[in-house]
Protein backbone atom coordinates (compact mmCIF):
# COMPACT_ATOMS: atom_id res chain seq x y z
CA UNK A 1 0.00 0.00 0.00
CA UNK A 2 2.60 2.23 0.52
CA UNK A 3 3.91 4.35 -2.45
CA UNK A 4 1.55 5.87 -5.06
CA UNK A 5 -1.57 4.59 -4.03
CA UNK A 6 -1.01 6.01 -0.39
CA UNK A 7 0.32 8.79 -1.11
CA UNK A 8 -2.82 9.68 -3.46
CA UNK A 9 -5.47 8.81 -1.13
CA UNK A 10 -3.90 11.16 1.83
CA UNK A 11 -3.92 13.80 -1.01
CA UNK A 12 -7.69 12.62 -1.77
CA UNK A 13 -7.86 12.99 2.52
CA UNK A 14 -6.85 16.60 2.56
CA UNK A 15 -9.21 17.72 -0.62
CA UNK A 16 -12.41 15.95 0.28
CA UNK A 17 -11.91 17.56 4.09
CA UNK A 18 -12.39 21.50 4.53
CA UNK A 19 -12.47 20.79 8.03
CA UNK A 20 -9.26 20.23 10.06
CA UNK A 21 -11.01 17.82 12.56
CA UNK A 22 -12.58 15.85 9.71
CA UNK A 23 -9.38 15.25 7.63
CA UNK A 24 -7.68 14.23 11.10
CA UNK A 25 -10.50 11.55 11.51
CA UNK A 26 -9.94 10.31 8.46
CA UNK A 27 -6.52 10.06 8.84
CA UNK A 28 -6.68 8.18 11.89
CA UNK A 29 -9.38 5.59 10.49
CA UNK A 30 -6.90 5.21 7.23
CA UNK A 31 -3.85 4.67 9.81
CA UNK A 32 -5.80 2.34 11.98
CA UNK A 33 -6.28 0.21 8.79
CA UNK A 34 -2.64 0.24 7.60
CA UNK A 35 -1.18 -0.49 11.03
CA UNK A 36 -3.60 -3.82 11.80
CA UNK A 37 -2.41 -4.89 8.27
CA UNK A 38 0.82 -4.76 8.98
CA UNK A 39 1.04 -6.20 12.20
CA UNK A 40 -2.10 -8.82 11.68
CA UNK A 41 -3.54 -7.65 14.85
CA UNK A 42 -6.19 -4.89 16.08
CA UNK A 43 -5.16 -1.37 16.08
CA UNK A 44 -6.60 1.79 16.82
CA UNK A 45 -5.13 5.24 16.70
CA UNK A 46 -5.33 8.73 17.34
CA UNK A 47 -3.95 12.03 15.63
CA UNK A 48 -3.49 15.23 18.03
CA UNK A 49 -2.31 18.96 16.51
CA UNK A 50 -1.15 21.42 18.78
CA UNK A 51 -1.08 24.75 17.75
CA UNK A 52 0.09 28.29 19.53
CA UNK A 53 -3.49 30.28 20.54
CA UNK A 54 -5.32 27.65 19.41
CA UNK A 55 -7.16 24.63 20.63
CA UNK A 56 -6.25 21.22 20.72
CA UNK A 57 -7.42 19.25 17.45
CA UNK A 58 -7.85 15.60 18.16
CA UNK A 59 -9.35 13.04 16.43
CA UNK A 60 -9.54 9.00 16.77
CA UNK A 61 -10.74 5.72 15.46
CA UNK A 62 -11.83 4.74 18.37
CA UNK A 63 -12.77 6.24 22.05
CA UNK A 64 -10.37 4.47 23.98
CA UNK A 65 -7.63 6.12 21.83
CA UNK A 66 -8.98 9.78 22.10
CA UNK A 67 -9.61 9.18 25.89
CA UNK A 68 -6.03 8.20 26.63
CA UNK A 69 -4.53 10.86 23.86
CA UNK A 70 -6.44 13.53 26.12
CA UNK A 71 -5.33 11.78 29.29
CA UNK A 72 -2.05 12.68 28.51
CA UNK A 73 -3.08 16.44 29.07
CA UNK A 74 -4.44 16.00 31.61
CA UNK A 75 -1.39 14.16 33.77
CA UNK A 76 1.46 15.85 31.52
CA UNK A 77 2.87 12.47 29.99
CA UNK A 78 2.38 9.75 27.98
CA UNK A 79 3.96 8.66 24.45
CA UNK A 80 2.19 10.60 22.26
CA UNK A 81 3.45 14.13 24.36
CA UNK A 82 7.09 12.62 24.23
CA UNK A 83 6.94 12.17 20.61
CA UNK A 84 5.41 15.71 19.93
CA UNK A 85 8.34 17.24 22.38
CA UNK A 86 10.90 15.25 21.11
CA UNK A 87 9.98 15.00 17.55
CA UNK A 88 10.85 11.41 17.47
CA UNK A 89 9.03 8.08 17.58
CA UNK A 90 8.46 6.21 20.73
CA UNK A 91 7.90 3.03 21.21
CA UNK A 92 6.22 0.97 24.35
CA UNK A 93 6.46 -2.46 23.69
CA UNK A 94 4.16 -3.47 26.95
CA UNK A 95 2.20 -1.09 29.07
CA UNK A 96 2.37 -3.43 31.91
CA UNK A 97 6.10 -3.88 31.88
CA UNK A 98 7.38 -0.11 30.73
CA UNK A 99 8.69 2.23 33.85
CA UNK A 100 7.79 5.33 32.15
CA UNK A 101 5.17 7.62 32.29
CA UNK A 102 3.36 5.48 34.64
CA UNK A 103 -0.06 7.09 35.16
CA UNK A 104 -0.80 7.39 31.50
CA UNK A 105 0.59 3.84 31.36
CA UNK A 106 -1.42 2.31 33.88
CA UNK A 107 -4.77 4.18 32.43
CA UNK A 108 -3.70 2.36 29.06
CA UNK A 109 -3.23 -1.08 30.32
CA UNK A 110 -6.61 -0.86 32.30
CA UNK A 111 -8.32 -0.48 28.98
CA UNK A 112 -6.60 -3.41 27.79
CA UNK A 113 -3.49 -1.53 25.43
CA UNK A 114 -0.77 -3.66 25.45
CA UNK A 115 1.48 -2.06 23.37
CA UNK A 116 1.89 1.72 21.79
CA UNK A 117 3.84 3.48 19.12
CA UNK A 118 3.86 7.32 18.53
CA UNK A 119 5.22 9.45 15.87
CA UNK A 120 6.11 12.98 15.44
CA UNK A 121 3.94 14.49 12.37
CA UNK A 122 4.48 17.85 12.14
CA UNK A 123 7.22 19.59 14.51
CA UNK A 124 6.63 23.45 13.10
CA UNK A 125 7.24 26.31 15.85
CA UNK A 126 3.77 26.67 15.68
CA UNK A 127 2.12 23.82 15.10
CA UNK A 128 2.90 20.08 16.42
CA UNK A 129 1.07 16.53 15.30
CA UNK A 130 1.28 13.34 16.45
CA UNK A 131 -0.11 9.80 15.43
CA UNK A 132 -0.27 7.52 18.24
CA UNK A 133 -1.07 3.68 17.23
CA UNK A 134 -2.46 1.45 19.97
CA UNK A 135 -2.67 -2.38 20.19
CA UNK A 136 -4.46 -4.69 22.44
CA UNK A 137 -1.39 -6.92 21.49
CA UNK A 138 1.60 -6.61 23.70
CA UNK A 139 4.77 -6.15 21.03
CA UNK A 140 2.50 -5.76 18.47
CA UNK A 141 4.77 -3.08 16.75
CA UNK A 142 8.07 -5.49 16.00
CA UNK A 143 10.86 -3.70 13.48
CA UNK A 144 9.28 -4.27 10.37
CA UNK A 145 5.87 -2.59 12.03
CA UNK A 146 7.84 0.51 13.33
CA UNK A 147 9.59 0.73 9.66
CA UNK A 148 6.11 0.50 7.98
CA UNK A 149 4.46 2.97 10.19
CA UNK A 150 7.12 5.26 10.66
CA UNK A 151 7.01 5.22 6.40
CA UNK A 152 3.32 5.89 6.50
CA UNK A 153 3.75 8.60 9.11
CA UNK A 154 6.27 10.26 6.96
CA UNK A 155 3.76 10.09 4.03
CA UNK A 156 0.84 11.80 6.36
CA UNK A 157 3.07 14.22 7.55
CA UNK A 158 3.23 16.01 4.34
CA UNK A 159 -0.51 16.20 3.83
CA UNK A 160 -1.48 17.03 7.62
CA UNK A 161 1.53 20.11 7.27
CA UNK A 162 -1.00 21.87 4.26
CA UNK A 163 -4.21 20.73 6.58
CA UNK A 164 -2.39 22.56 8.93
CA UNK A 165 -1.72 24.94 7.18
CA UNK A 166 -4.92 25.69 5.04
CA UNK A 167 -6.94 25.80 8.35
CA UNK A 168 -5.09 28.76 9.99
CA UNK A 169 -5.14 30.73 6.41
CA UNK A 170 -8.88 29.88 7.00
CA UNK A 171 -8.86 31.24 10.21
CA UNK A 172 -6.87 33.98 9.64
CA UNK A 173 -9.75 35.18 6.70
CA UNK A 174 -12.60 34.11 9.34
CA UNK A 175 -10.86 36.88 11.72
CA UNK A 176 -10.94 39.49 8.96
CA UNK A 177 -14.38 38.94 8.00
CA UNK A 178 -15.03 39.08 11.72
CA UNK A 179 -13.18 42.48 11.78
CA UNK A 180 -14.73 44.02 8.58
CA UNK A 181 -18.10 43.00 10.36
CA UNK A 182 -17.17 44.95 13.18
CA UNK A 183 -16.12 47.79 11.60
CA UNK A 184 -18.92 47.99 9.55
CA UNK A 185 -21.11 48.03 12.12
CA UNK A 186 -19.61 50.44 14.48
CA UNK A 187 -19.89 52.71 10.94
CA UNK A 188 -23.15 52.03 10.89
CA UNK A 189 -23.93 52.32 14.47
CA UNK A 190 -21.69 55.58 14.53
CA UNK A 191 -23.59 57.54 11.23
CA UNK A 192 -27.13 56.35 13.60
CA UNK A 193 -26.34 58.60 16.26
CA UNK A 194 -24.84 60.93 14.52
CA UNK A 195 -28.23 61.74 13.12
CA UNK A 196 -30.57 61.37 15.72
CA UNK A 197 -27.63 63.26 18.17
CA UNK A 198 -26.76 65.82 15.23
CA UNK A 199 -23.22 65.48 16.64
CA UNK A 200 -19.99 64.98 15.14
CA UNK A 201 -18.52 61.63 14.14
CA UNK A 202 -15.95 61.76 16.76
CA UNK A 203 -19.14 62.48 20.01
CA UNK A 204 -20.80 59.90 18.44
CA UNK A 205 -17.77 57.74 18.54
CA UNK A 206 -16.88 58.41 22.29
CA UNK A 207 -20.89 57.88 23.07
CA UNK A 208 -20.22 54.29 21.91
CA UNK A 209 -16.97 53.94 23.48
CA UNK A 210 -18.36 54.69 26.95
CA UNK A 211 -21.38 52.91 26.84
CA UNK A 212 -18.92 50.08 25.88
CA UNK A 213 -16.85 50.44 28.97
CA UNK A 214 -19.88 51.70 31.22
CA UNK A 215 -21.41 48.01 29.88
CA UNK A 216 -18.03 46.12 29.92
CA UNK A 217 -19.33 44.90 26.59
CA UNK A 218 -17.34 44.75 23.37
CA UNK A 219 -18.06 47.61 21.22
CA UNK A 220 -19.23 45.61 18.13
CA UNK A 221 -22.37 44.71 20.90
CA UNK A 222 -22.90 47.72 21.54
CA UNK A 223 -22.92 48.69 17.77
CA UNK A 224 -25.25 45.64 17.05
CA UNK A 225 -27.72 46.48 20.00
CA UNK A 226 -28.00 50.06 18.47
CA UNK A 227 -28.44 48.63 14.80
CA UNK A 228 -31.29 46.45 16.49
CA UNK A 229 -33.18 49.46 17.66
CA UNK A 230 -32.61 50.72 14.34
CA UNK A 231 -34.13 48.12 12.31
CA UNK A 232 -36.94 47.71 14.82
CA UNK A 233 -38.44 51.16 14.73
CA UNK A 234 -37.54 54.71 16.02
CA UNK A 235 -34.52 54.05 18.22
CA UNK A 236 -33.45 56.29 20.91
CA UNK A 237 -31.35 59.08 20.27
CA UNK A 238 -28.95 58.45 23.45
CA UNK A 239 -28.09 55.64 25.34
CA UNK A 240 -27.77 55.20 29.24
CA UNK A 241 -24.58 55.25 30.12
Amino acid sequence: MLGTRLSEHLQDLLLDNDVLEDFLRQLSDLAAEFAAAETGRPVVCSVRVARRRRPLALAADDTDARVLDRLQDDVGEGPGLEAQQSGLAVLVPDTTMDPRWRRYQRAAAQRGNRSIFAVSLLADPDAAATLTFLSTSPEAFDDGAVAACGAFAVRAARVTRLAVRFDAARGVNRDLLMAMRSRTEINLATGILMAQSRCSQSEAFALLAKVSNTRNVKLRIVAEEILRRFDGGPAATAFSA
